[in-house]
């Protein structure tokens, strides 16, 4: 048996003829990488130089087979045991990743015990002991970043992998952890520092046989950095809604099918159906996924005055899910003619972030002639859909009609018209769309600065800020409060 000193600070007197030393025990964490609760299988992960170490003290291998002192990316079958008293702790499966062939790029050690809470306790009380210290949250994502594995916007979407509610967040946080916002981002990087680099060699050599500075070019050049980055910006939109859900209100008066619409669009009974005027009293909320974004539908009573208490006070409810919600369904009841108070509704909403669904097309006698004659008085009079500054939707709540023609309306809302292409770089933190932003304002003004001959130096100090902007997303410019409040964000164990 293994003796071990409870009072010893440091596991040099466990039995080793090497003993560790004791910046290397300092500098290996653990955690408990599943999550909470019980589960056939808790994963408790150690990272660092003495994690092989440790993990030869407490890991007796079933069958034979041995840790070897090369082992690496192999599964080996064994158990858990305390050397204090040789007491196995738990039956095992224990992988060894050495470094830098790991997610830390440092010596990594898995032990996949039983998922039980108390299992999983056990197996991390006993290494720290060892001499691990717990990690803090996103510790081991940080190490693979300040070891150079990935960048910052990389760890950021490990992060939302972990979150992600929908296969299009999964699909845009994937894409993006395989370096695609990293590419499009170190390319429009790399332009501007080629500009600034021109400029910065005529004002450092203007005193030499230098060529002066080609403006129109560079013009050209900060045009084409301005048009990369407004295509990153009309992605925020989609990101947001990747990242927290597109809050979606479904409003209009009473017994207009917005109920109906609900549960159709979810394929189940959800909402309570009722020809009585003013059933839903308040919002009644659900998450479904389209195009693979999810879409938080929220039902609310409908837009009327009058009404007992409680009915003015889901109609006050109404109000407020309409003004917090990113998108808005504007629901009219087509086989009835629309009056004051259904315009009302609609021209109080932004076209842009609206559509109008014209529901009961089943019951209305013309119901294709009332949705044109709607859609020519919200968009001032021009017949036709091209220049419509409105989305609208001729559906049956009831049949499903139009049913597929709304959705595709919710994708283009949501996406400004630009379609939604998870395969292309997404803008998926309120950081990134920050940084970005300020990087488009800033080569702004040094396009404008340049065209009206402005002081070189002013030009390369609004390039610089652009530069720096950029690289903050990356992981190039970075102070360690940033560094620290970002990973802070992310699970233990990750």
């Amino acid at each position: 048996m293994i003796a071990l000193d409870p009072d010893s600070e440091s596991p040099c007197s466990v039995g080793r003829s090497d003993p560790l030393p004791r910046e290397w025990i300092e500098d290996t964490i653990v955690a408990v990488s599943t999550a909470t609760g019980a589960g056939a299988i808790g994963i408790v992960r150690m990272s660092g130089p003495a994690a092989v170490g440790i993990a030869e003290m407490v890991f007796r291998p079933g069958h034979g087979v041995a840790l070897r002192r090369d082992e690496t990316h192999r599964l080996l079958y064994g158990h858990i045991f305390d050397p204090r008293d040789d007491h196995d702790v738990d039956e095992v499966l224990l992988a060894v990743m050495r470094a830098p062939h790991s997610y830390t790029r440092e010596d990594i050690v898995e032990v996949q015990c039983h998922g039980g809470v108390a299992a999983q306790r056990a197996v991390l009380r006993l290494l720290m002991q060892l001499g691990a210290r717990l990690a803090e949250p996103g510790e081991f994502t940080k190490r693979a970043f300040l070891n150079g594995r990935i960048d910052l916007a990389q760890a950021e979407s490990v992060a939302s992998i972990v979150a992600a509610r929908s296969s299009g967040a999964l699909r845009a946080s994937v894409r993006q952890l395989e370096g695609g916002l990293s590419e499009r981002l170190q390319s429009v990087r790399r332009s501007l520092l080629g500009v600034l680099a021109q400029i910065e060699a005529t004002v450092d050599f203007s005193d030499e046989d230098v060529d002066p500075v080609d403006w129109k070019g560079l013009g050209t050049i900060l045009s084409g950095v301005r048009g990369d980055l407004e295509r990153l910006l009309r992605t925020a939109f989609v990101g947001r809604a990747l990242e927290q859900g597109a809050r979606t209100a479904i409003v209009g008066k009473p017994n207009v099918g917005k109920s109906s619409l609900l549960n159709a669009l979810l394929m189940r009974e959800r909402a309570i159906v009722s020809d009585i005027p003013g059933t839903t009293r308040d919002t009644v909320e659900e998450l479904m996924e389209i195009g693979g974004i999810p879409i938080h539908l929220v039902d609310t009573a409908g837009m009327r005055t009058g009404g007992d208490d409680i009915e003015r006070l889901g109609v006050e409810r109404s109000v407020r899910a309409m003004e917090q919600a990113d998108l808005v369904l504007a629901v009219i009841d087509i086989s009835k003619r629309w009056d004051d108070s259904d315009r009302r509704l609609i021209l109080g909403l932004d076209p842009a972030r609206s559509i109008v669904v014209c529901n009961k097309v089943d019951l209305a006698k013309d119901g294709a002639g009332r949705v044109k004659a709607l859609a020519e008085f919200l968009d001032g009079g021009q017949p036709g859909s091209e220049g419509r500054l409105w989305q609208m939707s001729a559906v049956s709540a009831l049949t499903g009609e139009g049913l597929e023609d709304l959705r595709a309306s919710i994708q283009r809302v949501i996406s400004g018209g630009e379609g939604i292409h998870l395969e292309e770089p997404v803008l998926a933190s309120e950081r990134q769309r920050g940084l970005v932003g300020e990087a488009f304002d800033r080569a702004g003004f040094a396009l404008e600065a340049a065209s009206r001959g402005s002081d070189e130096e002013l030009i390369c100090e609004d390039i610089r800020e652009a530069i720096q902007a950029l690289g903050r997303i990356t992981g190039e410019d970075l102070t360690q409060d940033l560094l620290d409040e970002i990973f802070s964000r992310f699970c233990l164990g990750k």
